[in-house]
């Protein structure tokens, strides 16, 4: 009788703990599913956002998984149709896992597996884009979203458009940062962005590009009413019509023994074009000028060319040398005009970035055109 008695008390604590282990797995599960429901919610509300403004996500097939401490979701041929572009575009991926932790269902983790195809509906491909890591963070809700960051190792963007891969850029890393700063989605939202490049090289994009860039750039951009789904042409026109602007707070840009940093404001005039100023400071001005081929523009430049062409009509062949005396003393006027001063240790020269109805202007030598934002 004596030892009956704990050994039924034995087998009660072991029936306890079995019952106390299957409420915990019940419970767990319980809230296993109930965070993986509102996890795929904030997907299904990213989507249905999105949806509103002609962006279609799709898969080919979904797989849901990650239990019991993750919520993870696989799209495996996943696509996505720009419907509001003329003609509407369509990009496609090999594979994107979508993972949340339990406790954590409103910040989405997502790895890209490439290649990611760029074209026209039905259409070849024009452009195919490969990497060797592509991930993505998103923090908040679909209806107050906080913060996306992209994260690219090794991208190579390539040209289809010859019927063979032409190389358009490539890079050892490249980050997006977005966050909002002031305000609300819903109501005056100012966002924080930060670019981060690492070895970029597009000399098709520009010859300037051929040589390895880095950059660091934080802008904040002013002037939005809400973020709600639309068309970057349509926000740019809603900045504009809000009197906002595009403050950038730090730049710095490197390649080989050039460096520049600069800050300032650009806004946008009824145009849709850039309008404003950055005051840029840059260390190694002779292999600059020579790089953007700033003698040769100076050289045939609207102003030069008038010039030239009074001293001609004085005396033939005149304007010719004035023309080439302009270029050979281009650096030494830059330096005249320019804030003499320090970076890094070098000696730099600090000069005025402008925009003026989109055409830009560094001090005196005029860069181009920027394309207008609506």
């Amino acid at each position: 009788m004596t030892t009956a008695y704990p050994a039924r008390r034995t087998a009660w604590r072991y029936i306890s703990l079995l019952v106390l282990v299957a409420a915990l797995f019940g419970g767990w599960s319980w809230f296993w599913v109930a965070a993986t429901d509102k996890a795929q919610a904030t997907v299904e509300g990213w989507r249905a956002r999105e949806a509103k403004a002609g962006r279609i996500y799709a898969c080919g097939s979904e797989s849901i998984g990650g239990y019991p401490f993750r919520f993870e979701m696989n799209c495996e041929s996943a696509s996505a149709l720009f419907q509001s572009n003329q003609p509407p575009v369509e990009i496609k991926a090999r594979n994107i896992l979508v993972a949340a932790q339990v406790y954590q269902p409103t910040l989405l983790l997502s790895e890209f597996h490439g290649p990611l195809t760029v074209a026209a509906l039905g259409q070849a491909p024009d452009l195919v884009v490969n990497w060797k890591l592509f991930q993505s963070s998103v923090r908040g809700t679909p209806a107050a979203p906080e913060r996306l960051s992209l994260v690219l190792d090794k991208p190579v963007v390539e040209s289809m458009s010859t019927g063979s891969a032409r190389t358009l850029l490539r890079a050892n890393h490249v980050e997006i940062h977005g966050r909002l700063a002031e305000g609300s989605v819903l109501s005056q939202p100012v966002i924080d962005v930060a670019l981060r490049l690492d070895g970029v090289v597009a000399p098709d994009l520009h010859p300037a590009m051929a040589q390895p860039v880095d950059a660091m750039i934080d802008m904040v951009l002013r002037g939005l009413n809400d973020f709600s789904a639309k068309p970057w042409s349509e926000r740019f026109r809603q900045i504009q019509a809000s009197g906002g602007r595009i403050d950038v707070t730090q730049a710095r840009v490197q390649q080989g023994e050039i460096i520049a940093v600069g800050s300032g404001s650009v806004s946008i005039n009824p145009n849709g074009r850039p309008q404003g100023q950055l005051r840029v400071i840059i260390a190694g001005l002779e292999p600059f000028l020579k790089l953007i081929g700033a003698q040769q523009i100076v050289q045939t430049s609207p102003q030069v060319d008038k010039l030239a062409g009074v001293l001609d009509r004085l005396s033939p062949g005149l304007g010719n040398m004035a023309r080439q005396q302009v270029g050979a003393n281009l650096s030494a006027g830059i330096n005249l005009i320019g804030e003499q001063t320090t970076l890094e240790g070098q000696r730099a020269v600090a000069l005025p970035l402008k925009f003026e109805d989109g055409r830009m202007f560094l001090g005196p030598i005029p860069l181009g055109d920027a394309p207008a934002l609506f």
